[in-house]
């Protein structure tokens, strides 16, 4: 479908209302099934706009659906991109009311700061490297609006691939001498573990996630900038918060984070 101004601020009505008001709604592809990925990026972009008018700044980006079956799953031949915003900022260890949220889950990732502006084309894992000030972890709170965190690619992008909050690490490391592939991780729920992973489990290397996104917003028109956090991708499956759980995430060589639910 080639949409509307008019249809592209009604369906960010949609989820800006149910992000108020923290209550699912049904996909967008439901009343309109020939939404396309850049038609989703134009909802992802008016969403993030209103943020902005109403004193938010964009302070990074974020990726998912990194895993290769995760994209054949839901029918798409590269990751998908979020942005991420300030008042998504949560203090490592702080806890955090599930008032403001709908339906909660968390996913650990490998986070970048970016010390020099990254732009395409062809960037590389070996730019993206040379480019970061320094890695840490972070757990990335997502919580989909839609019901029963149900959706297709392009209902996701639009709802700025489920973005709600993220939390770092105070820890930092530079990346010389840190192979990020073989960093593995334990995700904890109220000291029992749930999951293991490493950093291959996102696109083989994390750094190949962050290219992936800078050859992406060059070809917007766009790039990644110095100081941006960039969270490269869930390493495990997301987990549930609910009320009065901790998680925690504990990777080799970056320390480790966690934030519990009040």
């Amino acid at each position: 479908m080639s949409m509307t101004q008019e249809l592209t601020m009604a369906l960010a009505d949609r989820l800006d209302l149910a992000c108020s008001r923290r209550t699912a709604i049904g996909r967008l592809t439901i009343d309109h099934p020939g939404l396309s990925t850049d038609d989703a990026y134009a909802v992802q972009d008016e969403v993030v706009r209103r943020r902005i008018e109403r004193g938010e700044r964009v302070v990074g980006a974020k990726l998912g659906l990194t895993a290769r079956a995760k994209q054949v799953q839901m029918g798409v031949d590269q990751p998908v991109f979020g942005q991420l915003l300030s008042g998504g900022i949560h203090p490592d260890g702080a806890p955090i009311s599930l008032d403001q949220l709908i339906h909660p889950r968390v996913e650990p990732e490998i986070v970048f700061r970016i010390g020099e502006r990254l732009t395409g084309p062809r960037v590389s894992r070996a730019d993206v490297l040379s480019a970061t000030e320094s890695v840490t972890c972070g757990l990335e709170i997502i919580d989909s609006r839609y019901a029963d965190f149900s959706f297709t690619a392009a209902d996701v992008i639009a709802d700025n691939t489920s973005a709600a909050f993220v939390v770092t690490s105070p820890d930092t490391q530079t990346v010389r001498d840190l192979d990020l592939a073989l960093v593995g991780l334990m995700l904890e729920v109220d000291g029992e573990l749930v999951s293991t992973a490493a950093g291959a489990a996102t696109m083989g290397h994390p750094a190949d996630a962050v290219a992936a996104l800078a050859n992406w917003l060059f070809e917007r028109g766009q790039a990644i900038e110095a100081g941006w956090l960039i969270f490269s991708g869930g390493l495990t499956a997301a987990v549930p918060l609910a009320g009065g759980s901790c998680i925690t995430a504990t990777f080799a060589s970056l320390g480790s984070v966690s934030v519990t639910a009040v």
